[in-house]
């Protein structure tokens, strides 16, 4: 869980508002467009739609994969696993890349698979939450565009975006998906995409998301499934402060208290999941539990200090792991103190329950 900023919670204590009200269209049409600037693109296409961010995973499998078409999969954990299966449930042919548990498939792997066979896309979880892990999106979009130009580069963006570098004009990135609920601040409940020229043009035979979202962009209103009005509120508040300072001011704030918590947690001895600092996220932090104490012991405890950790999720080690989130408002604005409670909750905790540290 991320905290989200009070102006982002008091944009959704509206009065009931249609999606086709006059004071709401300008709303979301500006949303649309301030999404642009956070993926860094002058001519993608954003959607908004309701659902959680793996509704991403279906937007991408049922519209730009048909089926017996082949797609290369970058597995650095769970959700890798999760997409693979979405991808084949619409019919996909998909071919997996997979790294150890904390590690990241190599450029070389991925170069022997691309020339392996035409693949139609190649996904890339930028983050993957279960492992806390940092794929290099930026060399593996080059890597595909020098050995496989053809290839749509999609990229799972649920634990990046906003507090991740992520360009996608620059990179040539076809499709981003993300959710409302990690970095981007706001409550759950909106899947955002945004998609290329070329990936619309894949894309071209299925016009009316289209529409509708040009339509509202437009300031011109355009009847669909009932979008969420007050989180879309909330949206617009939160890319506003996001916006409001240059984009790599915001990566560099994230990256110094991303080092900022490892190198306390390290100092207390405590081993990360991610084999190196290189290949670890900057919104969150993968920690193994010391020898001898248990999910059941940590995690209550911290909570009741008023602080939040997630524990494991990746299969094979759920129940050796614990996951620190350190994104939004709890970086950018340090006088909230949200990490400083953070690193004191585990440390107090893991002495009160033994641990002993040089």
């Amino acid at each position: 869980p991320v905290e989200f900023h009070e102006d982002v919670l008091l944009s959704m204590s509206t009065p009931a508002t249609s999606h086709v009200s006059p004071s709401f269209i300008p709303i979301f049409g500006e949303a649309i467009e301030l999404l642009r600037k956070i993926f860094l693109t002058a001519k993608g296409q954003p959607f908004v739609v309701s659902g959680s961010g793996t509704l991403g995973w279906d937007m991408v499998s049922s519209n730009l994969i048909e089926p017996n078409e082949d797609v290369l999969v970058l597995n650095t954990g769970y959700f890798g696993d999760s997409f693979a299966d979405c991808l084949e449930t619409y019919g996909a042919k998909v071919t997996q890349v997979k790294a150890d548990i904390g590690d990241r498939p190599t450029l070389e792997e991925i170069h022997n698979a691309l020339v392996s066979k035409r693949f139609k896309a190649i996904t890339i979880t930028h983050v993957d939450t279960s492992t806390g892990v940092l794929s290099d999106v930026k060399a593996i979009a080059n890597l595909v565009k020098q050995y496989s130009p053809e290839t749509l580069v999609i990229v799972d963006g649920v634990c990046s975006v906003g507090s991740e570098e992520i360009r996608v004009d620059e990179w040539g990135i076809d499709v981003v998906l993300t959710a409302s609920q990690k970095a981007l601040g706001v409550p759950p409940g909106l899947c955002i995409l945004i998609a290329s020229e070329r990936a619309m043009n894949v894309f071209s035979n299925r016009k009316t998301p289209i529409k509708i979202m040009n339509s509202y962009e437009g300031r011109k209103g355009m009847y669909f499934a009932t979008p969420p009005v007050q989180l879309i509120y909330a949206l617009h508040t939160s890319l506003k402060q996001i916006t409001s300072i240059p984009l790599e001011e915001r990566f560099q704030q994230h990256k110094e208290v991303s080092n900022r918590i490892k190198d306390s947690l390290e100092e207390l001895g405590l081993k990360f999941v991610p084999k190196n600092r290189e290949v670890s996220a900057n919104g969150m932090t993968a920690v193994y539990y010391p020898e001898g104490i248990k999910p059941t012991d940590l995690l209550p405890r911290v909570a009741e200090c008023g602080v939040v950790i997630a524990g494991g999720l990746h299969r094979k080690i759920a129940s050796r792991y614990f996951r620190v989130g350190h994104m939004g408002i709890s970086v950018t604005e340090p006088h909230r103190k949200h990490i400083e409670k953070t690193i004191e909750a585990l440390q107090e905790n893991l002495i009160q329950l033994g641990y002993k540290y040089k």
